[in-house]
This record gives structure tokens, sequence and C-alpha cells, in this order.
């Protein structure tokens, strides 16, 4: 999976779960400034990844991302795995 690929799921996602405006999700929005996500979301937003992650996703991850690249440079590596 391409970081692309990473950042359109996560997009789909907060979009239609977390029903977050799609014009707000970009790669530099900040998740808690411009996103209004906190922690439990992040967790959440893990989980409902889940099935495009193969292997467990350290959640501690979660406590140095700001934006949304960095949570797609954080899931990238997890993405790898075989």
């Amino acid at each position: 999976m391409t970081k692309d690929e990473i950042f359109d799921k996560l997009k789909s996602i907060l979009s239609k779960e977390f029903e977050i405006d799609e014009d707000k999700i970009t790669p530099t929005a900040k998740l808690a400034d411009d996103l209004d996500l906190d922690s439990i979301d992040s967790i959440d937003l893990i989980v409902k990844m889940k099935d495009f992650i193969p292997g467990k996703v350290d959640p501690a991850i979660f406590k140095t991302v700001k934006t949304m690249q960095d949570v797609v440079d954080a899931l990238y590596p997890y993405t790898q795995q075989k």
C-alpha cells in the first residue's frame, strides 16, 4: 500500500465514520486543531484501519503524530509487513 493509498483510506474513514468534511482532510491538517480528533478518536481510527493493515499497530505511535501526514508516515511501515 502506498502512502497516497493510506491517505485516501484515512480520508474516507474520517469523512464517513467521523463525519469530517473531506475538504478539511489534507496532509497538513492537524488532528486536534483542524479535524477536532482526540486521543480516543485516534484509537478508533486505528481500529477502523486494521482491515487494511496486516499485523498489529502499536497505539503508542499516535502519541507523537500531529498531522494527517504524520499518521500516514506512522502507518506506512505497518502496511509493508507481510
